[in-house]
């Protein structure tokens, strides 16, 4: 029965983030920097709180087999925590990775990186 429940919980939307709190209130530094992160590349999610849901939030650590919160699912799948979505974000693969487009239509900002900006800088100077 847990299990039917988890399965309608991570195919209740395209992306649904399992963390601390609400996504309008987060109530962990983790689920504080996901909401930022999925906010900034205009990801569309729902959010659960696996504080209100004893048995959620440990059933879904079995279901799953990733023990930390926050749990990002995307079309029914564990994609990761924080740190895969951050990797993912860096790499400019967030949103393809979650198939899903940016909630208003239009191109997500391109990911300013480290190495993108490197590369930018070496332009500017023409090198190659």
């Amino acid at each position: 029965a847990l299990n039917a429940r988890l399965e309608g919980l991570i195919s209740a939307s395209e992306v649904v983030v399992f963390m601390k709190g609400t996504r309008d209130s987060p109530k962990c530094g983790f689920s504080s920097k996901m909401m930022a992160l999925l906010e900034e590349h205009r990801v569309p999610f729902t959010t659960f709180d696996i504080l209100s849901d004893e048995e959620v939030r440990q059933g879904l650590k079995v279901y799953s087999t990733w023990p930390t919160y926050p749990q990002v699912y995307a079309h029914g799948k564990l994609v990761g925590g924080l740190d895969v979505l951050n990797e993912l974000a860096a790499e400019g693969e967030l949103l393809s990775e979650l198939k899903v487009s940016p909630e208003d239509g239009t191109p997500a900002l391109e990911p300013v990186t480290l190495v993108s900006k490197i590369k930018r800088a070496l332009q500017a100077e023409r090198v190659e």
